[in-house]
């Protein structure tokens, strides 16, 4: 959500900003633009849509300096438009900025002496430094008093034509990377701008600033006080942030899954020992043992995973209670947590507003936090009290895929150790070590045979505005999370349902608007799932079955999944939905890796 790209060095800036602008594509945005410094002159360019108008812009206009920042912009406040884009200007400065300024109409009506050229809220932001900032105040001076007013969150990149040889950096609650190069720095909201540039790079912290200069970063409180930078090695390379021959990053990264399963469980499940351990809890087996409640928070897909994990925590851990929150509504309520509590705080980004929000109060209440993260260095990552990387590698396509693959499995980890902890038999584990261990294989041997099949189902059915997902027991959030998918990127509305609900209501939009994908595993609730495909089937419905059944099943469309597992068969499942809602998509037409009105990394409430 929103992309910042700042620059400062001995090469051309326009080209460094647009080239990290097009790695930060996949954020999702609406606008974009940049802003150079030759002395005392200044360009702005700035343009709504795609990053390739405003490169023809900057071809157009080609400078030579080697001072500037730009930004994508996702919008909040006023609709897309080149007047809405970033940079900001306020006398002789600029601002680019990420997050909310809950404030900004209180602030705006203050700000009388500036005409506001724009509807957003960081323009205001960049009205108030300039009040500050007369000839006696430096620029870093003036951004500290302009956001000790400041309600909200923000990161930004400030520039001046007064003082054109820094870049003066914040942040409160929206990420910002330092890239530090060989006398230049480079300024990101997202590592992947910073890869090719550098390998070394400062995380801004939260009431942190910074002033950066051709090779230096001053890095300071709000109160201007000196602060000591830890200079940390990104983890990332070019080649996991391009498509390598694939037409969309979305089927890259759902084909990848194999061998992002394989990062994620290397090390942490070793069948021939029976044994599933995550080594960055920073928890005893005692500490472990005391665990009576699991309370796991996310968002969207990541809200999907935990949901699915907590099926089998409950199926592991005798005795436990396990909540499954969506943190935009958790943050908000007056809830309990209960002693010997422990959170599951899920996110693919690390940098989910709601659920950093949700982390740190349940942090204030007690509870201890534990990280299922992708994105290393991340803001939730560094917060809480222990954790697991998932080694996803960067997602780039705006919907998730392997990231849930891998969030599911780390989660299933975390419950084979607690009850581990708490006496559970090797018997009562090992079928569960046996399956993680195999989960790759078996994802990537239907990734190899089942493609083409899917095509041809999701063709036939990419006409249909409506569909309903329906699945039992751990099936239901499998369902939920392939509804999820198929709206984020196909546009057709499409809804999730446990199959027992059907008679509560959803059975009433059965009729030739709509078609049904049901999810059915050879298990104890086979024939209650049959029932639930025949009230459909009675009714007209255009049922697409994706099964792990051989036994013969009435319906228009079956894909069957032949995979030897029996407890994890929903997380091969929903690999198959995941090619079905991509090939819909595919079919419709759509913009695949940045859909319509969506972000990646949804900094914001």
């Amino acid at each position: 959500m929103c992309g910042i790209v700042g620059y400062i060095g001995k090469n051309q800036a326009q080209s460094i900003l647009i080239g990290g602008l097009k790695r930060l594509e996949y954020r999702g945005y609406d606008s974009a633009g940049v802003v150079t410094l030759d002395g005392s002159e200044a360009t702005l360019l700035r343009a709504k849509g795609k990053v390739m108008g405003l490169e023809t812009l900057a071809t157009e206009q080609s400078k030579n300096d080697t001072v500037g920042i730009g930004h994508t912009r996702w919008a909040t406040h006023g609709e897309p438009a080149e007047r809405n884009a970033h940079p900001h200007q306020s006398g002789d400065i600029y601002l680019v900025h990420n997050g909310i300024i809950e404030n900004y109409k209180a602030l705006k009506a203050e700000l009388v002496d500036h005409e506001f050229a724009s509807d957003t809220d960081s323009e205001v932001l960049a009205a108030l430094i300039n009040s500050f900032y007369d000839d006696s105040t430096k620029l870093e001076q003036a951004v500290i008093q302009a956001l000790q007013l400041v309600e909200g969150t923000y990161g930004i990149a400030v520039v001046s034509r007064r003082e054109p040889d820094q870049i003066v950096v914040a942040r409160k609650g929206s990420p910002l990377i330092i890239g530090l190069g060989e006398d230049e720095v480079v300024i990101a909201s997202d590592a992947s701008a910073l890869i090719g540039h550098t390998s070394n790079a400062i995380y801004l912290n939260d009431g942190e600033m910074a002033v950066c200069t051709r090779g230096n970063v001053a890095l300071k409180n709000l109160d201007a006080q000196p602060l000591t930078a830890k200079v940390e090695e990104i983890e990332a390379d070019m080649s996991a942030i391009q498509k390598q021959g694939y037409e969309h990053f979305l089927l890259k990264e759902i084909m990848e899954q194999p061998a992002t399963l394989r990062s994620t469980l290397n090390g942490r499940v070793v069948p021939e020992e029976h044994r599933a351990h995550l080594g960055g809890l920073n928890m005893t087996d005692d500490e472990l043992r005391d665990i009576e409640h699991v309370i796991i928070i996310g968002c969207g897909t990541a809200y999907y995973a935990g949901l699915l994990a907590s099926y089998y925590l409950e199926q592991l851990v005798d005795g436990l209670t396990v909540d499954v929150e969506i943190a935009s509504e958790l943050r908000y309520r007056s809830f309990h947590v209960p002693k010997n509590s422990v959170a599951l705080v899920v996110s693919q980004s690390g940098e989910t507003a709601d659920t950093l929000a949700c982390l740190r109060e349940v942090k204030r209440r007690g509870a201890r936090t534990l990280g299922v993260i992708n994105a290393v260095g991340s803001t939730i990552a560094r917060e809480v009290d222990g954790g697991v990387y998932v080694h996803a590698g960067p997602e780039i396509s705006v919907a998730s895929t392997k990231a849930f693959t891998s969030q599911v499995a780390a989660m299933t980890i975390f419950a084979l150790q607690l009850a581990e902890a708490k006496g559970a038999s090797v018997q009562d584990l090992d079928k569960y070590v046996s399956e993680l261990a195999q989960l790759p294989e078996e994802i990537e041997r239907i990734l190899g045979v089942l493609p083409s099949e899917v095509e041809q189902v999701a063709n036939k059915y990419a006409q249909y505005e409506h569909a309903l997902y329906l699945g039992r027991d751990t099936l239901y959030p499998a369902a939920l999370e392939g509804a999820l998918k198929l709206k984020e990127i196909s546009y057709i509305q499409a809804e999730g349902y446990a199959g027992g609900e059907l008679k509560h209501g959803p059975l009433a939009l059965v009729d030739d608007r709509f078609f049904e994908v049901m999810l059915l595993q050879d298990n104890w609730l086979f024939d209650k799932s049959i029932s639930n495909l025949a009230e459909v089937n009675a009714r007209g419905g255009h049922v697409l079955v994706i099964t792990n059944s051989s036994k013969q099943i009435d319906a228009e469309t079956i894909i069957r999944v032949e995979t030897t597992l029996d407890m994890l068969a929903p997380i091969v499942l929903n690999v198959v939905q995941q090619l079905f809602a991509y090939y819909a998509s595919v079919a419709r037409g759509n913009e695949i890796d940045q859909p319509r009105n969506l972000a990646k990394s949804v900094t914001v409430e």
